[in-house]
């Protein structure tokens, strides 16, 4: 693996209009509904605990780019309260995968439904803790989801299909993950159209095609086609990228558990590839995955599996041809030159991060 490239200097600025625009939003809501009810200001107070605790703000620095390469005014309102939905709508998702996927901890932080499970155990409450915690976490997600809408109030009729589409495609894509997961799931081709619709296509594609419609909704059939050259596959990356982090990243990095998506069963692209390489006995070490309290050495054994069959190192090739396929793609697109290079630079990044 290359060395990671570093964080593309606009990345930074993009977030700190974002995050602005989302404190705005959602301080008077908590404010609104904590003197409602006093009950409320825990829940409604996770959305912005999870929202802006951190994040690559990747959705945003696409759209934004999307804009700007279509003509957009980068000073326009629109296209922050944009990026914010977008954070929105990935908080959204963030509460309900961490359900799934009973998941302790995110961004270094304990999950909303383990915090909610805690307070109904120690309060001595009726009912089921871990119902209770989740219920409450399936909530705030749908809350967050409502508040992504609210962000795209202004947009054009073109921007709102795409956005639709965007949403549908991620749940989807979520549905697919976890039947795939308990499934064992390990073909390659299920594995890889997971990968494109749970994250990929909601990260890069639709984000760009999102702000160049909010800038030129007259130059749709021209732009999106030149966009989703470089946003398929370099979204394909991003979630290969994401599913090495998942098996071998550093939870003090990451802010996961080691092996995560190994004791999920993750149908990833890199498991389809290990099962793929491996021979009986390695065949057997890969079963493990998925198996409820996989330890600690057992995920170890796991990993060591996957680099013995090849299957990380291919791979790695792949993650690098398809990122090159997507600065070719954005080499020849219809946009300014000051997005190209952005697109190309954000193309490096999202393809070698380490968290």
């Amino acid at each position: 693996m290359n060395a990671p490239a570093p964080t593309p200097t606009s990345l930074a600025a993009i977030a700190t209009r974002v995050e602005a625009r989302l404190e705005e939003f959602l301080r008077p809501e908590l404010r609104r509904w904590a003197e409602f009810d006093p009950e409320l200001a825990a829940p409604m107070a996770e959305i912005s605990r999870l929202v802006l605790a951190g994040g690559k703000r990747l959705r945003p620095a696409f759209c934004h780019w999307g804009f700007v390469g279509a003509g957009g005014d980068p000073a326009d309102p629109m296209i922050v309260s944009a990026g914010a939905a977008f954070e929105l709508m990935h908080a959204f998702a963030l509460f309900h995968d961490d359900v799934m996927d009973d998941a302790a901890s995110r961004r270094g932080n304990v999950t909303t439904h383990t915090v909610f499970a805690e307070r109904h155990r120690d309060g001595g409450w009726l009912g089921e803790a871990r119902r209770f915690g989740e219920g409450v976490a399936i909530l705030v997600g749908d809350l967050a989801f409502v508040y992504s809408d609210m962000m795209m109030t202004g947009a054009n009729a073109a921007a709102w299909g795409i956005w639709n589409e965007l949403r549908i495609e991620l749940n989807v894509g979520q549905v697919l993950d976890i039947m795939g997961s308990v499934r064992s799931e390990r073909s390659r081709r299920r594995a890889e159209q997971i990968c494109r619709y749970k994250s990929g296509k909601y990260t890069i594609e639709r984000p760009l095609h999102l702000g160049a419609v909010l800038a030129a909704p007259d130059r749709a059939a021209e732009l999106l086609p030149a966009l989703s050259a470089y946003g398929l596959p370099l979204g394909d990356a991003f979630q290969m990228r994401d599913d090495v982090m998942g098996a071998f990243g550093d939870p003090t990095v990451t802010g996961k558990p080691v092996g995560g998506d190994l004791r999920e069963g993750k149908p990833t692209p890199l498991m389809a590839r290990a099962v793929e390489r491996a021979d009986a006995e390695q065949a057997g070490v890969l079963a493990l995955v998925g198996r409820p309290g996989l330890t600690d050495e057992q995920v170890s054994r796991v990993q060591q599996v996957i680099v013995d069959t090849g299957a990380l190192a291919d791979l790695e090739d792949t993650i690098d041809r398809l990122t090159d396929e997507a600065v070719a793609a954005i080499a020849v697109a219809p946009i300014t030159a000051e997005a190209r290079d952005e697109l190309v630079a954000l193309a490096a990044y999202v393809s070698r991060r380490a968290v």
